[in-house]
């Protein structure tokens, strides 16, 4: 598999990045997950907008959502005519929360180009590689992912509290992208995000061979975000940054 951060802002997008977004490919497949606030215009930079398999969207705070009705647009008014449908998997509601996002009637709302599929916990297939969801820890309906492909593991954490099932999810995987948006020692609601020391923890908890952290809100100070993931984790660990490419597995 290879993962290239498309953005890896925190709850809006930053000066040199969109909020978050992900392009995962695997055996010829490409797959988002999230589309973020201004993720779409960054992502021409990687690969062709129609060249896209599926979207996979954590949660539905427009930060991770918001560019689908963006991605909507180009494919339904492409000037050689609507592009064919591509999944989109999603929480409950996700069809009828983008159409309101947008403007659009319910029916059809987006249908007509992106084939919706709502998560619930379990195990299915996105294109070649076995996806495992589970919710995780955030004040809306939100999922963590495991994708595994040819031997190689990925684990994205979406947004979270601290929760034992993201553990679970990212259990010996090669590479876990994990959100770090608070920071230790300062007062933030419960039950919403992890701070870096956390997402430490919760790598070293599951045994994750690379911590790759992501949704840095651009008002903390990264350096910080390190250190605090650095005093739980002592393997690999990484900031994400915009076009970075990440190999996992042989």
């Amino acid at each position: 598999m290879r993962l290239t951060i498309i953005g890896s802002s925190g709850s809006f997008p930053g000066p040199d990045s969109p909020a978050s977004c992900y392009l995962v490919e695997a055996g010829g497949y490409r797959l988002l997950l999230d589309l973020g606030n201004g993720a779409l215009g960054a992502l021409q930079r990687y690969t062709d907008l129609y060249s896209i398999d599926a979207v996979y969207l954590s949660h539905l705070h427009t930060d991770h959502c918001a560019d689908m009705c963006a991605y909507w647009v180009a494919r339904m008014y492409s000037p050689d005519g609507a592009k064919p449908r591509i999944p989109v998997y999603g929480p409950a509601g996700v069809s009828e929360r983008l159409a309101q996002i947008y403007g659009l009637d319910p029916d059809p709302g987006m249908t007509e180009v992106f084939d919706f599929h709502e998560l619930s916990p379990g195990e299915f297939r996105i294109g070649p590689m076995t996806a495992r969801v589970d919710r995780v820890n955030h004040p809306v309906d939100a999922f963590g992912i495991r994708l595994e492909h040819e031997g190689a593991t990925l684990a994205y954490s979406g947004d979270t509290g601290a929760c034992d099932s993201l553990i679970d999810l990212a259990r010996g995987v090669d590479l876990f992208l994990c959100e770090a948006a608070f920071h230790d020692h300062v007062e933030h609601p419960k039950d919403m995000h992890l701070t870096g020391s956390e997402a430490g923890d919760h790598a070293d908890r599951a045994g994750v061979g690379k911590l790759l952290l992501t949704h840095l809100v651009p008002w903390n100070d990264d350096d910080i975000t390190m250190s605090e993931a650095r005093s739980t984790f002592a393997g690999d660990i990484e900031l994400a940054r915009g076009g970075q490419v990440h190999r996992i597995g042989g």
